[in-house]
């Protein structure tokens, strides 16, 4: 009879009284020190309940191959190929566990610099953040707050900000005082316009209708390309670009090369302005937040506020001229008017009439009048003083995606899905349609440059047209393909006295247009 356990005949047999199985004496007593059952039924079982089986001396039979010669070589053999094949995968074993080993060192090294790199920037995050606190004063109307406490984008604490019925956040609103600066800035901005004369140094027609592509520069991610908001700052030749990819970069036209790329938006970045005094900038996203940025002495810029102040996507940002306060304009049907220097919401307007969500803004050049574009196809003008809708425009299709206000005064130029309507803001009327591209394409972007005598617009191409008055006919001096490939123009901006274009679609370039040979580089 043979082992339960190992199969072979035992050299001291005993039998389980519980099971009446038979066991070899060493294997079954090993098990129940282990275990404590029987290893067949798996019942409980001690020493006490196996029996000693008293039996002749027992004599194993010699195996077969071992009966002869050639018999005993082929077990040789085949415990030695046995023996190889473990060998074998021992060693295929030991090649794995080094593999392993030196991936797990090569990764604990990464995470080890990574550590360090991290460690490093919060450092110098902390050491910025400080060194901004110092320099930066607290506004007059942030100081009214004193003894609550306050975030790094001028809104007080969630638990100690006052809510008024209706849950509604308390503003401080707009005081007389920055009332006073606004409308002695529209006196003084209104008298200059009526001495106002178009200088001689904005481009000619005849230079204009001479521009082709000089430059194309890839800005932003292949990942997630397409440029969808651009803003140039005139004194310093610098193009921003906001992009789906999250990214706003500043670039330096005269020398080609990227200043900076400023990275924190969790959305694609809609809009983003230039402050034209100083070094701060502006980016609006997708994701509801606003953030202000400001320029550092390495040339880098850090992000100073993050205003939360909105519930859904702001769609844009304008700067008012004495540029010390900013509008934001939302999806969630509000506009917010801040304070630059504190990062401060004054005031959020909503209209009570109406619950559509804006979708462009722009100030007027004298700074008292606000325009906004809603997302069902309606034109509003607000005073900025009693932030009161003091007029509505009507008869476009779809969104309204882009406003402009021309240098004049006069004039606003509005974009939509059906094209561009010229509004005279002395008669509150539409004089004008363009409706430059077929029904299924959208006009994404329209644009004065800074005298008033070109009106640029973006869809499917990118068109000039000469400004005339009410009157007269506004003549298309100059059509530019969309180059990207794409067939969508996303917005388009003049340079200083019309010298160049700027433009951004749906790839990740951004496009010059000017005279071949200009200042400016070549492509990058």
């Amino acid at each position: 009879m043979n082992c339960s356990i190992s199969g072979e005949v035992p050299e001291q047999p005993v039998v389980s009284k519980k099971s009446g199985l038979l066991y070899e004496k060493r294997l079954i007593e090993r098990h129940i020190s282990d275990f404590g059952k029987c290893p067949i039924t798996g019942e409980p079982l001690t020493l006490d309940d196996i029996v000693p089986i008293a039996t002749g001396k027992i004599v194993k039979p010699r195996p077969l191959q071992a009966a002869s010669i050639p018999g005993m070589l082929g077990m040789f053999q085949n415990e030695w190929d046995g023996l190889m094949l473990s060998n074998f995968a021992l060693e295929q074993q030991l090649h794995t566990a080094r593999q392993e080993l030196s991936h797990a060192l090569y990764q604990h090294d990464a995470a080890c610099r990574v550590i360090a790199r991290l460690k490093k920037e919060r450092d110098e995050a902390r050491s910025l953040l400080a060194q901004a606190d110092r320099q930066i004063p607290m506004s007059a109307s942030a100081v009214v707050t004193a003894n609550a406490p306050v975030m790094s984008n001028g809104k007080r604490a969630a638990e100690d900000e006052e809510f008024g019925p209706g849950g509604k956040r308390i503003r401080p609103g707009i005081s007389a005082s920055i009332i006073a600066e606004l409308t002695d800035c529209n006196a003084a901005l209104s008298q200059q316009r009526k001495k106002r004369q178009i200088p001689p140094t904005v481009a000619t027609i005849d230079a204009l209708e001479r521009y082709t592509q000089i430059s194309s520069h890839p800005l932003h991610k292949t990942s997630k390309p397409g440029i969808v908001s651009l803003d140039i700052h005139f004194e310093k030749d610098i193009i921003a670009t906001g992009g789906l990819d999250t990214n706003a970069v500043l670039f330096d036209r005269s020398s080609g090369q990227i200043l900076s790329t400023l990275s924190g938006h969790a959305k694609k970045v809609t809009s983003l302005k230039f402050v034209a005094r100083g070094d701060l900038f502006l980016t609006a996203s997708a994701d509801k937040t606003v953030r202000l940025w400001q320029e550092s002495d390495d040339g880098n810029h850090n992000c100073r506020h993050i205003l939360k102040d909105h519930t859904a996507e702001v769609q844009a940002i304008t700067v008012h001229a004495t540029n010390n306060y900013f509008v934001t304009a939302s999806l969630d049907s509000t506009w917010c008017f801040y304070e630059l220097s504190s990062g401060l919401c004054l005031t959020q307007v909503v209209d009570a009439s109406d619950s559509n969500g804006y979708t462009s803004a722009a100030f007027h050049p004298d700074g008292l009048i606000l325009g906004t574009g809603t997302s069902e196809a309606v034109v509003k003008i607000w005073d900025v003083k009693s932030q009161a809708n003091v007029a509505r425009f009507d008869g476009h299709v779809g969104a309204v995606t882009s406003i402009s206000f021309s240098e004049n005064g006069y004039f606003l130029a509005t974009a939509a899905h059906d094209g561009v309507k010229l509004w005279d803001l002395r008669k509150l009327r539409n004089f004008r349609t363009f409706a430059p591209y077929d029904s299924d394409t959208p006009t994404n972007s329209v644009e004065f440059d800074s005298s008033g005598s070109y009106l640029a617009i973006a869809g499917s191409d990118i068109r000039v047209y000469q400004v005339a008055n009410v009157k007269s006919e506004w003549n298309c001096i100059k059509t530019f393909p969309d180059l990207s490939g794409t067939g969508k123009a996303a917005c388009a901006k003049f340079g200083p006295d019309a010298k160049y274009m700027a433009v951004g679609s749906m790839d990740r370039n951004l496009r010059i247009f000017g005279l071949p040979g200009e200042d400016g580089p070549l492509e990058s």
